[in-house]
This record gives structure tokens, sequence and C-alpha cells, in this order.
């Protein structure tokens, strides 16, 4: 199950140090660019709670069986893609799996583990979700640079194959299978608010990544006007269906908890800095200082690597600090994505102070990230804790998704209106970017400030 995990990680962060390297083979456009990065993202948001539900309804075993298949199979079909068009469809297919088979994870660790050994798997669950954007970043430059026989950045994709037929076939001796009665078949699917959450997704989305590159006509206003009034349309509806005793998508009564609208908050703007910082500074340093793919995941190491083991250790700090780490940890990152602008100023390599600045970000995220999503989880009721987890797992990908496409769309704006390309435009354009991303970090130091003071 672990091994699944990690492999649907991978994809999340693999991708990004391949994104130049496919835009110059399939001639893609920024806007191109940013959906095959994007794309797995909303399929994931969207569909994760749905996923949870399935398995619910069908059986943990089975539906993690089935979503690994797709995702495997949709892995293959990215790595055989000949155009940008079918790589964003297919990669909003792989989200799609990875939103069936990941929420059966936890699901079945808690069904089937207790005691000191639920202990033992949630501190191995916890380790593979910290160490995930390390390997990710890594290997992706690791095969982009290999070329295996000529394939450039298609084995990023194609190295689920094997992984997954290897798991499948594992998956189907070793998991246990779903005790009669176990599957729980009271709560549905609730697709009305499927489709009302997937629209509105799509509709903020599309004209975020495409609206720059169209010069923002008409149509990119209307549709991010409209996906406003469906996002208020789906709040209303989950409220109403929730007052009928149904079940729906995202829980008002989860909404409602002490702090966990702070959380979503926070969550928010943790994860689309983190993914905004790591998909403009991809573009800069392999377009504008002409890395390799794989000196760029190593780039990136250092962050990722701290994120994690700040991850895992940050309950051992000491008590006296621990109620402001949340905003300790914004105000670190902001502080440190400021400097990684500063310092790549003019075109240079940022020397020794980069990778100071970098582990800044690795901390400051960690510290945004860990205890706000652990303490939100530790206060809901035990019945509402499936909700919660999926609400704050939705929100986590939807901030990765917004990260991506605001983030990228003002670094390619920024680029565009500087002219000729080259390593001082491109840190140009960073440098506007870094600031946005440290603004958005300092919103996350002030929430917490703000709660501190009530």
């Amino acid at each position: 199950m672990l091994a699944a995990q990690f492999m649907a990680l991978l994809d999340v962060f693999i991708v990004n140090v391949a994104v130049p390297t496919i835009g110059s083979e399939l001639h893609a456009t920024g806007a191109g660019m940013q959906l095959v990065v994007a794309g797995y993202s909303i399929a994931y948001a969207v569909l994760l709670i749905t996923g949870a539900r399935l398995g619910d309804l069908l059986g943990h075993r089975r539906v993690h069986l089935a979503g690994l298949a797709l995702f495997t199979a949709a892995s293959l079909a990215c790595g055989l893609s000949r155009g940008t068009g079918e790589l964003i469809a297919f990669r909003l297919v792989q989200g799609a799996g990875a939103a069936v088979m990941i929420p059966q994870v936890l699901s079945l660790i808690q069904r089937h583990f207790t005691g000191e050994a639920r202990a033992r798997a949630l501190g191995a669950y916890s380790a593979v979700v910290a160490t995930g954007a390390a390997a990710g970043q890594v290997l992706g430059g690791v095969l982009v640079s290999a070329d295996l026989f000529g394939t450039g950045w298609r084995p990023v994709f194609l190295v689920n194959v094997p992984v997954g037929l290897v798991l499948l076939a594992v998956g189907h001796r070793v998991l246990p299978r779903d005790a009669p009665g176990a599957v729980e078949r009271s709560r549905g699917l609730d697709l009305p608010g499927l489709v009302l959450l997937g629209a509105a997704v799509s509709l903020l989305t599309v004209p975020l990544v495409l609206g720059q590159e169209e010069g923002w006509p008409l149509w990119s206003w209307l549709s991010l006007g409209a996906a406003a009034i469906l996002f208020t349309l789906f709040c209303l509806y989950e409220s109403r269906l929730a007052r009928r005793g149904g079940a729906p998508l995202i829980s008002p009564r989860v909404l409602r908890h002490p702090g966990m609208g702070l959380a979503v908050f926070r969550l928010l703007a943790v994860m689309a800095v983190n993914a905004g910082f790591l998909f403009t500074l991809t573009l800069h340093v392999q377009g504008g200082l002409g890395y390799s793919a794989l000196r760029a995941g190593l780039t990136f190491a250092p962050t990722a690597v701290v994120f994690g083991l700040v991850g895992l250790t940050w309950r051992a700090w000491p008590t006296a600090l621990q109620g402001v780490l949340i905003p300790f940890g914004f105000a670190i990152a902001a502080v440190s994505v400021a400097g990684v602008g500063a310092v790549l100023k003019g075109g240079g390599d940022g020397g020794f102070w980069l990778y100071v600045a970098f582990a800044g970000m690795g901390t400051g995220l960690a510290l945004g990230f860990s205890p706000t999503l652990t303490r939100a989880l530790a206060t809901v009721r035990p019945e509402d804790a499936a909700d919660a987890s999926g609400l704050l797992a939705t929100v986590a990908q939807l901030g990765q998704l917004i990260g991506v496409a605001a983030f990228g769309t003002l670094f390619l704006n920024r680029l565009e209106s500087l002219g000729a390309p080259g390593a001082y435009t491109s840190a140009d354009a960073l440098l506007m970017c870094t600031y946005a991303l440290a603004a958005t970090a300092t919103s996350g130091a002030v929430s917490g400030l703000v709660r501190r003071r009530r």
C-alpha cells in the first residue's frame, strides 16, 4: 500500500523537472506546460472524497486495486502520448486513478492494524509522505537526463508501469479481503455535489492557465465569474443536503468546527506557495540558467529533504515553541522565498546563500503544513474524522493547483513582457513571483497571529 502511495506522490513532483523538456519536444505552450502539471491535481482534488466514498461502498481492497490499475494504464498512455493535448488528457485520468487509489491506504491501515502495529504503520506512512517530494524531484532529473533509448521525458511516466504491475500482482495476493459486513453502504456518492465542484474548479483553472496567453478575452472573465457562482451553489447544495440528512461531499458541520476554517486557509496558502515556487523556479533554472534536468532536480533536493525532516520531528521541538510554530513557519517561508529571488537576481546561480534560502523554504513550508494538518484532525469528533481528512486532503490539492496556475501565469506573463529570453529576464520574472509568493506566505503568518490574539 505504501509503495502505491509513494508512486502517486512521485507523480506530483517528478513531472516538475521534466516540464521544460516536455515543452521543447512537444512544442507545448506555457499554458500547455501548466496543464500538464495541473491536470493531475485537478482530477485528484475533485475526485478524492468520492474515491474515499467508493471504498466505503465497494470495499477498500477492491477499490484500491482498481485505482492502481487505472493509474498504471494512464501512466503508460502518458508515456506514449504524441502531443500536448493527449498528455493533458491522460494526466487527468492518472489523477483520477490516484484519487481512487490513495484514500484506501489510510482506511486499510485503520481497519487491519491495531495498537503498536498501527503506530508503526502510520509512522511509515508519514515517512513516505515526507520523502515523496524529494525523491520525485531527484528521480525526475535522473530519468530525463539519462534519456534512456532516446525517449527523453517519457520514462518519468513509464517508470510507473512495471512498478504498478508488480504492485497489482502482489496486492491481489496479500491485501486482506473485506470481511462480510465491513463494507458500509449508508452513504452515497453525492454526484450532484461532485459535478458542481468539478465544474467550478475547471471554470476557475482554465482561465487562470489560458487567460494570459489569449490576452484575457471576455470569456476568461465570464468563466471566473461562473466559477464563483458555482462555488456558491455548491456550498448551498451541500448545506441543504446535510439538513435533509444526506451525505454531502464536504460536510458543513466539519467546516463549522472550531479552527477548521483557519486550517483550510493555511493549507491553501502553504500548498499554493510550495507548488508555485517549485514550478516557477524549475522554469527559471532550466529555461533561464540552462541547467540540465538532473541538476535542476538536485537543486531542489535541500528544500524537499528539510521539509521531510522537519515534518517528522516538529513534535519533539521545545514545548515553548509549539504554540507559535505555524505563524513562525509561514514567516520563515516568506523571508526565504524572497531571499531566493534576491540571490538569483541578475541571472546568477545564487551560490551558497541560495541553499540557505532553500533550507529555510523547507523549514517554513513544513511548519506551515504538518502542524496545521495534524492539529486540525486531532480536534474533530471521531465520526467526522473521515470527512475532515477528505476535506483537508482536497484543499491541499486545490492549493497546489492554484499555485501552479496563478504563479505560473505571473511568471510567464512577466517573461513575455520583458522581450528577449535569457538568464537576466528570467531572473526578473522570478523575482516578481517570489515577491508574490512571499506575500502569500505572509498572509498565512498573519492569520496565525490573529488567531492567537483571539
